[in-house]
């Protein structure tokens, strides 16, 4: 399935519009939906009887946001997850949402336990630190973590677009990793034309026809009760 791939420019205009009075989305509405479609996409990638210890970093902003509802929602479907999540803003959304996955005892790994729980007690990792807005350069304390994405042999699931990558052109010279899957969000950006890994998946079954009629990308066919489509 081929799909229309959207600009940095682009896909913050179709959030923006969501998010409008004419759109009547809230942010952690989409935080919600787009954090269940990625655990839908892990659920359909990785057996948990075989992978049950998902390792999920967490960025300060809206991707990882989407990771703390993916953490929620694996534990409910069954998996162990775990959270890395070294730079914690202080907005009352993502507090309620890190208490949420508190409640259902999810594992808050520290900074000085981060590589040895990668490689030690993880099956899937999941990178939900920066999103398609990111630009610059990687910088403390996630310098770190991207720098284990480019050395581990662990799998990796990226949310929306891996992080440090250019939303545009993709890999770049300081950030080069493939995730073994990529679950895009509304709709693919441009740089997951130079995704090579095993499976893409997208999350989006919320977007308005009549809006992505007036950005030009496609809404494919979810089965069932399905967020998250493999395209």
């Amino acid at each position: 399935m081929t799909l229309r791939m959207l600009s940095q420019k682009v896909a913050q205009a179709v959030d923006e519009e969501l998010m409008s009075a004419q759109g009547g989305f809230s942010i952690d509405q989409l935080m919600e939906l787009a954090g269940l479609s990625v655990a839908q996409a892990i659920q359909k990638s990785f057996d948990v009887s075989s992978h049950p210890r998902v390792f999920i970093c967490v960025g300060p902003g809206n991707n990882g946001g989407d990771g703390l509802v993916a953490a929620r929602h694996l534990s409910h479907f069954g998996y162990k997850p775990s959270i890395y999540y070294p730079k914690q803003p202080n907005k009352d959304i993502y507090k309620r949402l890190l208490t949420q996955c508190e409640n259902l005892g999810t594992t808050m790994v520290g900074m000085d336990q981060f590589e040895q729980h990668l490689n030690g007690q993880t099956d899937v990792v999941v990178d939900a630190v920066f999103g398609f807005s990111f630009h610059g350069d990687v910088r403390d304390p996630f310098r770190n973590v991207i720098s284990a994405f480019q050395q581990t042999q662990k799998p990796i699931v990226s949310v929306d677009i891996p992080s440090g990558w250019d939303v545009t052109t993709g890999p770049t010279e300081q950030v080069s990793f493939q995730p073994q899957v990529l679950v895009s969000l509304t709709a693919p950006k441009q740089c997951a034309s130079h995704f090579k890994g095993n499976r893409h998946f997208l999350g989006g079954r919320f977007v308005p026809p009549a809006l992505a009629e007036k950005y030009q990308f496609d809404i494919p066919n979810y089965l069932g009760a399905d967020q998250a489509v493999e395209i």
